[in-house]
Protein backbone atom coordinates (compact mmCIF):
# COMPACT_ATOMS: atom_id res chain seq x y z
CA UNK A 1 0.00 0.00 0.00
CA UNK A 2 1.30 3.27 -0.98
CA UNK A 3 2.17 5.53 1.84
CA UNK A 4 -0.77 7.86 2.68
CA UNK A 5 -3.68 6.02 0.30
CA UNK A 6 -6.51 4.84 1.89
CA UNK A 7 -9.80 3.42 0.47
CA UNK A 8 -12.63 4.64 2.51
CA UNK A 9 -15.93 1.69 2.50
CA UNK A 10 -19.09 4.40 1.38
CA UNK A 11 -21.48 1.48 1.19
CA UNK A 12 -20.87 0.20 4.43
CA UNK A 13 -22.12 3.80 6.21
CA UNK A 14 -25.13 3.64 4.11
CA UNK A 15 -25.75 0.41 5.15
CA UNK A 16 -25.54 0.86 8.75
CA UNK A 17 -27.87 3.51 8.73
CA UNK A 18 -30.91 1.26 8.40
CA UNK A 19 -29.72 -2.30 8.71
CA UNK A 20 -30.08 -3.55 12.10
CA UNK A 21 -27.82 -6.28 14.03
CA UNK A 22 -27.75 -9.74 12.99
CA UNK A 23 -29.37 -10.72 15.90
CA UNK A 24 -32.08 -8.40 15.38
CA UNK A 25 -30.83 -5.92 18.25
CA UNK A 26 -30.74 -2.06 17.55
CA UNK A 27 -27.44 -1.18 17.16
CA UNK A 28 -28.02 1.90 19.06
CA UNK A 29 -28.21 -0.82 22.28
CA UNK A 30 -25.59 -2.56 21.70
CA UNK A 31 -23.33 -0.04 23.37
CA UNK A 32 -20.61 -2.48 24.46
CA UNK A 33 -19.90 -3.29 20.93
CA UNK A 34 -17.40 -0.83 20.53
CA UNK A 35 -16.44 1.68 17.95
CA UNK A 36 -12.68 0.55 18.64
CA UNK A 37 -13.49 -3.06 17.70
CA UNK A 38 -15.85 -1.78 14.80
CA UNK A 39 -12.68 0.41 13.61
CA UNK A 40 -10.76 -2.95 13.66
CA UNK A 41 -13.05 -5.04 12.11
CA UNK A 42 -13.80 -2.57 9.18
CA UNK A 43 -10.38 -3.07 7.50
CA UNK A 44 -10.36 -5.57 4.92
CA UNK A 45 -6.88 -7.01 3.48
CA UNK A 46 -3.71 -4.89 4.58
CA UNK A 47 -5.93 -2.43 6.23
CA UNK A 48 -6.69 -0.20 2.94
CA UNK A 49 -10.10 -0.14 3.16
CA UNK A 50 -11.84 2.09 6.06
CA UNK A 51 -15.55 2.47 7.30
CA UNK A 52 -16.43 6.03 7.12
CA UNK A 53 -18.06 5.74 10.53
CA UNK A 54 -14.64 5.09 11.51
CA UNK A 55 -12.66 7.52 10.34
CA UNK A 56 -15.05 10.23 11.46
CA UNK A 57 -14.49 9.06 15.02
CA UNK A 58 -10.78 8.60 14.60
CA UNK A 59 -10.63 12.10 14.21
CA UNK A 60 -12.41 12.89 16.91
CA UNK A 61 -9.85 10.59 19.01
CA UNK A 62 -6.98 11.32 17.59
CA UNK A 63 -7.50 14.93 16.71
CA UNK A 64 -10.45 16.63 17.65
CA UNK A 65 -10.89 15.66 21.40
CA UNK A 66 -7.52 17.27 22.20
CA UNK A 67 -9.28 20.62 20.50
CA UNK A 68 -12.55 20.95 22.86
CA UNK A 69 -13.84 17.87 21.65
CA UNK A 70 -16.37 18.92 19.35
CA UNK A 71 -16.23 20.34 15.62
CA UNK A 72 -18.82 22.11 13.23
CA UNK A 73 -20.60 19.93 10.24
CA UNK A 74 -18.64 21.85 7.89
CA UNK A 75 -15.65 21.24 9.23
CA UNK A 76 -15.64 17.29 9.41
CA UNK A 77 -17.34 17.50 5.86
CA UNK A 78 -13.64 19.24 4.85
CA UNK A 79 -11.49 16.64 6.88
CA UNK A 80 -12.99 13.48 5.59
CA UNK A 81 -12.81 15.18 1.98
CA UNK A 82 -8.86 14.33 2.74
CA UNK A 83 -10.13 10.47 2.20
CA UNK A 84 -12.56 11.70 -0.67
CA UNK A 85 -15.75 10.85 1.50
CA UNK A 86 -18.50 13.69 0.19
CA UNK A 87 -20.65 15.76 2.43
CA UNK A 88 -23.54 13.44 1.87
CA UNK A 89 -21.81 10.33 3.41
CA UNK A 90 -20.31 12.51 6.42
CA UNK A 91 -23.74 13.50 6.92
CA UNK A 92 -25.23 9.91 7.44
CA UNK A 93 -22.22 8.74 9.45
CA UNK A 94 -22.61 11.75 12.04
CA UNK A 95 -26.32 11.45 12.49
CA UNK A 96 -25.61 7.73 13.35
CA UNK A 97 -22.73 8.21 15.38
CA UNK A 98 -25.45 10.64 16.91
CA UNK A 99 -28.32 8.11 17.28
CA UNK A 100 -26.05 5.83 18.68
CA UNK A 101 -25.17 8.14 21.81
CA UNK A 102 -21.48 8.72 20.85
CA UNK A 103 -22.06 12.41 19.44
CA UNK A 104 -24.81 15.12 20.52
CA UNK A 105 -25.13 18.13 18.17
CA UNK A 106 -26.25 21.61 18.80
CA UNK A 107 -27.00 24.43 16.75
CA UNK A 108 -25.30 26.98 16.03
CA UNK A 109 -27.07 30.16 13.79
CA UNK A 110 -27.41 28.29 10.72
CA UNK A 111 -24.60 25.75 11.57
CA UNK A 112 -24.64 22.42 13.50
CA UNK A 113 -21.84 21.15 15.94
CA UNK A 114 -21.20 17.96 17.13
CA UNK A 115 -19.42 16.90 20.07
CA UNK A 116 -18.34 13.79 22.10
CA UNK A 117 -20.78 12.74 24.52
CA UNK A 118 -19.32 11.10 27.97
CA UNK A 119 -19.70 7.80 26.39
CA UNK A 120 -17.57 8.50 23.64
CA UNK A 121 -15.40 10.30 26.24
CA UNK A 122 -14.73 7.04 27.96
CA UNK A 123 -14.38 4.81 24.94
CA UNK A 124 -11.53 7.09 23.79
CA UNK A 125 -9.85 6.71 26.80
CA UNK A 126 -9.95 3.05 27.00
CA UNK A 127 -8.97 2.39 23.72
CA UNK A 128 -6.14 4.97 23.51
CA UNK A 129 -4.51 2.80 26.54
CA UNK A 130 -4.90 -0.04 25.14
CA UNK A 131 -3.55 0.66 21.74
CA UNK A 132 -0.43 3.12 23.27
CA UNK A 133 0.72 1.85 26.58
CA UNK A 134 2.24 -2.07 26.92
CA UNK A 135 2.66 -3.24 30.35
CA UNK A 136 5.44 -2.49 32.48
CA UNK A 137 7.78 -4.47 35.34
CA UNK A 138 8.28 -8.33 35.62
CA UNK A 139 5.35 -10.75 36.15
CA UNK A 140 4.33 -11.88 39.27
CA UNK A 141 3.20 -15.77 38.39
CA UNK A 142 -0.04 -15.39 38.67
CA UNK A 143 -2.49 -16.16 36.09
CA UNK A 144 -5.97 -14.02 36.28
CA UNK A 145 -8.93 -16.23 35.37
CA UNK A 146 -12.68 -15.84 34.45
CA UNK A 147 -14.94 -18.35 33.96
CA UNK A 148 -18.29 -17.09 32.52
CA UNK A 149 -21.45 -18.68 31.94
CA UNK A 150 -24.62 -16.99 29.84
CA UNK A 151 -27.64 -18.26 29.09
CA UNK A 152 -27.90 -19.94 25.23
CA UNK A 153 -30.43 -17.16 24.76
CA UNK A 154 -28.15 -14.77 25.02
CA UNK A 155 -26.11 -15.70 22.52
CA UNK A 156 -25.44 -12.20 21.35
CA UNK A 157 -24.56 -11.20 24.95
CA UNK A 158 -22.33 -13.96 24.98
CA UNK A 159 -20.14 -12.77 21.86
CA UNK A 160 -19.71 -9.52 23.10
CA UNK A 161 -18.38 -10.59 26.40
CA UNK A 162 -15.89 -12.64 24.25
CA UNK A 163 -14.78 -9.60 22.46
CA UNK A 164 -14.39 -7.45 25.86
CA UNK A 165 -12.45 -10.73 27.20
CA UNK A 166 -9.92 -10.65 24.13
CA UNK A 167 -10.21 -6.44 24.05
CA UNK A 168 -8.89 -6.71 27.94
CA UNK A 169 -5.69 -9.14 26.92
CA UNK A 170 -7.52 -12.26 27.93
CA UNK A 171 -6.99 -15.71 26.24
CA UNK A 172 -9.38 -18.93 25.94
CA UNK A 173 -7.45 -21.88 27.90
CA UNK A 174 -10.61 -23.62 26.87
CA UNK A 175 -14.59 -22.28 25.56
CA UNK A 176 -15.56 -20.47 28.78
CA UNK A 177 -12.38 -20.42 30.97
CA UNK A 178 -10.47 -17.09 29.63
CA UNK A 179 -7.41 -16.13 31.53
CA UNK A 180 -4.83 -13.10 31.58
CA UNK A 181 -1.68 -12.78 33.24
CA UNK A 182 -2.10 -9.07 33.99
CA UNK A 183 -5.03 -8.63 36.79
CA UNK A 184 -7.86 -6.73 34.80
CA UNK A 185 -11.03 -8.56 36.01
CA UNK A 186 -12.06 -5.87 37.93
CA UNK A 187 -12.12 -4.32 34.42
CA UNK A 188 -14.54 -7.23 33.10
CA UNK A 189 -16.71 -7.31 35.93
CA UNK A 190 -17.66 -3.60 35.63
CA UNK A 191 -18.12 -4.28 31.95
CA UNK A 192 -21.02 -6.50 32.51
CA UNK A 193 -21.91 -5.04 36.52
CA UNK A 194 -25.60 -4.44 34.75
CA UNK A 195 -25.91 -7.91 32.98
CA UNK A 196 -27.34 -10.23 35.13
CA UNK A 197 -27.76 -12.61 32.93
CA UNK A 198 -23.37 -13.12 32.72
CA UNK A 199 -22.63 -14.91 35.76
CA UNK A 200 -18.32 -14.19 36.22
CA UNK A 201 -16.30 -16.75 38.42
CA UNK A 202 -12.79 -15.27 38.94
CA UNK A 203 -9.50 -16.88 40.42
CA UNK A 204 -5.81 -16.59 40.64
CA UNK A 205 -3.89 -19.62 40.40
CA UNK A 206 -0.10 -20.85 39.03
CA UNK A 207 1.41 -23.55 37.80
CA UNK A 208 4.47 -25.42 38.71
CA UNK A 209 6.61 -23.71 36.44
CA UNK A 210 8.01 -21.49 33.72
CA UNK A 211 7.56 -24.29 30.90
CA UNK A 212 4.03 -24.75 31.86
CA UNK A 213 3.29 -20.85 31.67
CA UNK A 214 5.07 -21.37 28.31
CA UNK A 215 2.64 -23.69 27.16
CA UNK A 216 -0.63 -22.13 28.40
CA UNK A 217 0.61 -19.07 26.69
CA UNK A 218 0.73 -21.12 23.18
CA UNK A 219 -3.05 -22.67 24.05
CA UNK A 220 -4.30 -19.58 24.83
CA UNK A 221 -3.69 -17.67 21.77
CA UNK A 222 -1.79 -17.82 18.30
CA UNK A 223 1.48 -16.41 18.92
CA UNK A 224 3.04 -17.72 15.18
CA UNK A 225 0.20 -15.73 13.29
CA UNK A 226 0.29 -13.01 15.64
CA UNK A 227 4.04 -12.10 15.14
CA UNK A 228 3.95 -12.72 11.26
CA UNK A 229 1.28 -9.98 11.32
CA UNK A 230 3.84 -7.89 13.26
CA UNK A 231 6.36 -8.68 10.82
CA UNK A 232 4.20 -7.43 8.03
CA UNK A 233 3.83 -4.55 9.71
CA UNK A 234 7.20 -3.54 10.63
CA UNK A 235 7.95 -4.65 6.56
CA UNK A 236 4.79 -1.97 5.75
CA UNK A 237 6.33 0.71 8.37
CA UNK A 238 9.70 0.75 9.49
CA UNK A 239 11.12 1.32 5.89
CA UNK A 240 8.98 5.05 5.66
CA UNK A 241 10.78 6.69 9.31
CA UNK A 242 13.33 7.92 7.18
CA UNK A 243 10.73 9.77 4.67
CA UNK A 244 8.73 10.69 8.08
CA UNK A 245 11.88 12.15 9.85
CA UNK A 246 12.48 14.16 6.59
CA UNK A 247 9.14 16.09 6.97
CA UNK A 248 8.39 14.44 3.37
CA UNK A 249 4.66 13.95 4.17
CA UNK A 250 2.71 17.41 4.97
CA UNK A 251 -0.96 18.33 4.64
CA UNK A 252 -3.67 15.78 3.68
CA UNK A 253 -0.72 13.13 3.21
CA UNK A 254 0.79 13.67 6.41
CA UNK A 255 -3.24 13.09 8.16
CA UNK A 256 -3.95 10.68 6.08
CA UNK A 257 -0.89 8.69 6.21
CA UNK A 258 -1.65 8.87 10.19
CA UNK A 259 -5.16 7.54 9.77
CA UNK A 260 -3.31 4.21 7.87
CA UNK A 261 -1.33 3.55 10.33
CA UNK A 262 -3.72 4.31 13.28
CA UNK A 263 -6.02 1.69 11.45
CA UNK A 264 -3.01 -0.94 10.29
CA UNK A 265 -1.65 -0.88 14.41
CA UNK A 266 -5.26 -0.90 16.10
CA UNK A 267 -6.43 -4.60 15.49
CA UNK A 268 -3.24 -5.76 17.57
CA UNK A 269 -4.46 -5.11 20.66
CA UNK A 270 -7.24 -7.42 20.41
CA UNK A 271 -5.08 -10.11 19.52
CA UNK A 272 -2.21 -9.38 21.59
CA UNK A 273 -2.43 -9.78 25.02
CA UNK A 274 0.86 -7.85 25.81
CA UNK A 275 2.70 -10.93 27.67
CA UNK A 276 5.23 -10.14 29.67
CA UNK A 277 8.66 -11.56 28.24
CA UNK A 278 8.76 -14.61 29.85
CA UNK A 279 5.61 -16.43 28.23
CA UNK A 280 6.98 -14.69 24.75
CA UNK A 281 8.67 -17.43 21.98
CA UNK A 282 12.23 -16.80 20.65
CA UNK A 283 11.59 -13.95 17.81
CA UNK A 284 9.08 -12.26 19.27
CA UNK A 285 8.45 -8.23 16.90
CA UNK A 286 4.98 -7.19 18.99
CA UNK A 287 7.39 -5.06 21.18
CA UNK A 288 9.62 -3.77 17.91
CA UNK A 289 6.74 -3.08 16.32
CA UNK A 290 4.56 -1.14 18.95
CA UNK A 291 8.17 1.30 19.32
CA UNK A 292 8.01 1.67 15.26
CA UNK A 293 4.13 2.47 15.82
CA UNK A 294 4.75 4.90 18.69
CA UNK A 295 7.63 6.85 16.69
CA UNK A 296 5.89 6.91 13.14
CA UNK A 297 2.73 8.29 15.23
CA UNK A 298 4.46 10.93 16.82
CA UNK A 299 6.59 11.92 13.89
CA UNK A 300 3.16 12.34 11.45
CA UNK A 301 1.78 14.35 14.20
CA UNK A 302 3.24 18.03 13.90
CA UNK A 303 1.74 18.13 10.19
CA UNK A 304 -1.02 16.22 10.71
CA UNK A 305 -2.13 18.80 13.39
CA UNK A 306 -1.45 21.35 11.09
CA UNK A 307 -3.40 19.97 8.34
CA UNK A 308 -6.22 19.48 10.70
CA UNK A 309 -6.45 23.08 11.93
CA UNK A 310 -6.16 24.74 8.57
CA UNK A 311 -9.30 23.04 8.10
CA UNK A 312 -11.33 23.69 11.26
CA UNK A 313 -9.63 27.17 12.08
CA UNK A 314 -9.30 24.83 15.95
CA UNK A 315 -5.88 24.69 17.83
CA UNK A 316 -4.67 22.34 20.24
CA UNK A 317 -6.05 23.12 23.71
CA UNK A 318 -4.65 19.62 24.91
CA UNK A 319 -1.01 18.90 25.04
CA UNK A 320 -1.74 15.35 26.26
CA UNK A 321 -1.87 14.60 22.33
CA UNK A 322 0.42 12.54 21.11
Amino acid sequence: MAPGSLRVNHASVDELATRPAKDGTPRSERRDETLWASSAASVDGGGDVVKARSLVFDLFGDYLRYRGGEARLRSLVSLMGCFDVPGPTVRVVVARLRKDGWLSSRREGRETVYALTDAAWALLDEGRERIFHRAQGPWDGQWHMVIYSVPESERGLREQLRKKLAWFGFGPLSSSVWLSPHDRVGLVKEAFAEEPAVRLDVFRSRTSGAVEDRGIASRSWDLGELNRAYVDFLATYRPRLAAYRAGELQGAEALAERMCLIHEYRSFPFRDPDLPPELLPEGWNGRVAHDVFIEAHGLLRGPAEACVDALTGSTLLDERAG
